[in-house]
């Protein structure tokens, strides 16, 4: 609980956008320094040429999960952040591209089409044309309509071609570029820039789960099944008292001898980590799901994360209210461990009775701290909704009083957030996190 102080998301803000507004202002300083292109629309080209590769830069770290900045934010609205700086990239590219075309067509006298075909001839030139085109590619799979089409897998592989933009446009850059390569600071910078991004990302992606699995040495121990479509998997490992894991956190699996290694769904912990065991547990949605019924014992885990912010770390009241929804009770259920006895009130919404996973676990533990456990049973659309403004006041008349954690379904979410700000519950105690790997 964090009362009269910054609250962590506020203050991982302002270091991320400080950093953001530093190094553009530094870029704006570059360009201003470094004399102006061959004509004037040349030297706007350059404006938004070096402008895109900043935002590609941005892009990196938004997606490096930096476990500084990912237990703060939350890896959802990280992603929120980068999918927007994406829409932003593709627009400055295309500008960038198009007054690069003008710009030589009216130096040279020449139609633009020509113009462009003698840019393509130019291996600068034609690095970056490739370079554009894949973000344009990765940025037309990436509008809801075409990717809500796409398997995740179809729509993973053709994203990660970002990396092969990357490439192109680092080498385009050095090619062409004077505005980093006029002066020795300028070098200097640049290099720092590109350097610190490429290794957050190595890091934070590779390096990290790589060295933890190897580490921990991750393996099935047991498979329970919850109902008919939920299931929990144990996994155990050596030293985790040294994972630096919480309640209402989640990670990517992986069980690379059951199924593909592409085949890596996000799941929450669904019990506060305790140094010896870490237990997932999951509805029957996909292929990927579904088939941790059969996993066998002593089957290798690759373990990615943990990562989230939905944690008592931003804490602020000394009241709770947790919400979930079907299978979002997992990291509820983890967070009601963390909880001492106090003011807790749980709501938890499913179908019916026997839809409620964990619903004995998470009643004993609300005894335990003398809390209060609603469990609506009801289906969407059915009569009034308790997640309604007047439903939760009703359930809980001091809801502005408390932090408010909320777990479910993306239409439950969405619903309760609604509501909480038709409540004016201040916005510092709402807690929600939407993760997902795309």
């Amino acid at each position: 609980m964090r009362q009269g102080t910054i609250p962590p998301v506020v203050a991982a803000r302002w270091a991320l956008w400080t950093f953001v507004i530093v190094n553009l202002v530094i870029v704006e300083a570059l360009f201003l320094t470094a004399g102006t292109g061959k004509n004037g629309v040349l030297t706007v080209a350059k404006f938004f040429g070096l402008h895109a590769a900043v935002l590609l830069l941005f892009q990196l770290l938004l997606v490096a999960r930096l476990p500084w900045l990912d237990r703060r934010i939350g890896m959802d609205r990280l992603t929120v952040w980068h999918r927007w700086l994406g829409f932003t990239l593709l627009w400055t590219v295309l500008t960038h591209a198009v007054l690069v075309v003008l710009g030589y067509a009216r130096l040279d006298g020449a139609s633009a089409t020509k113009t462009f075909g003698a840019l393509a001839g130019v291996p600068a030139s034609l690095l970056g044309m490739c370079a554009a085109a894949i973000v344009v590619a990765v940025a037309a799979v990436s509008a809801r309509y075409v990717r809500r089409r796409l398997r995740y897998e179809i729509w993973h592989g053709l994203h990660l071609l970002l990396y092969v933009a990357l490439g192109l446009s680092f080498v385009h850059q050095l090619l062409e570029t004077t505005t980093f390569s006029y002066s020795a600071t300028a070098k200097l910078y640049w290099w720092a820039l590109w350097l610190f991004a490429f290794g957050a990302l190595v890091t934070g992606r590779i390096v990290m789960p790589l060295w933890r699995n190897a580490y921990h040495r991750f393996r099935v121990t047991a498979v329970v099944p919850e109902s008919n479509d939920v299931v929990s998997v144990h996994v155990t490992g050596r030293h985790l008292d040294r994972l630096p894991a919480r309640a209402g956190q989640f990670c990517i699996w992986r069980f690379p001898g059951h199924s593909h290694w592409w085949s890596a769904n996000p799941f929450s912990l669904s019990a506060a980590p305790d140094g010896r065991t870490l237990r997932l547990t999951a509805k029957a949605v996909g292929n990927a799901s579904a088939g941790l019924r059969g996993l066998p014992i002593g089957t290798r885990a690759f373990v990615e994360g943990p990562y989230g912010a939905f944690t008592s770390l931003h804490r602020t009241r000394p009241g709770v209210l947790l919400i979930a929804g079907g299978v979002g009770i997992t990291p509820v259920r983890a967070l009601l461990e963390e909880e001492p006895a106090g003011d807790i009130v749980v709501l938890y919404r499913v179908r019916g009775e026997n839809d409620a996973v964990l619903v004995e676990e998470v009643r004993d533990l609300v005894a335990d701290r003398g809390g209060r456990l609603h469990l609506l049973t009801g289906r969407t659309g059915e009569g009034s909704s308790p997640f309604e403004p007047e439903g939760l006041r009703a359930l809980v008349p001091d809801i502005t009083e408390r932090d408010v954690y909320v777990c479910g379904p993306p239409g439950m979410t969405s619903s309760v957030l609604g509501a909480l700000r038709g409540l004016k519950v201040p916005h510092r105690q709402v807690h929600a996190e939407r993760f997902g790997l795309a």
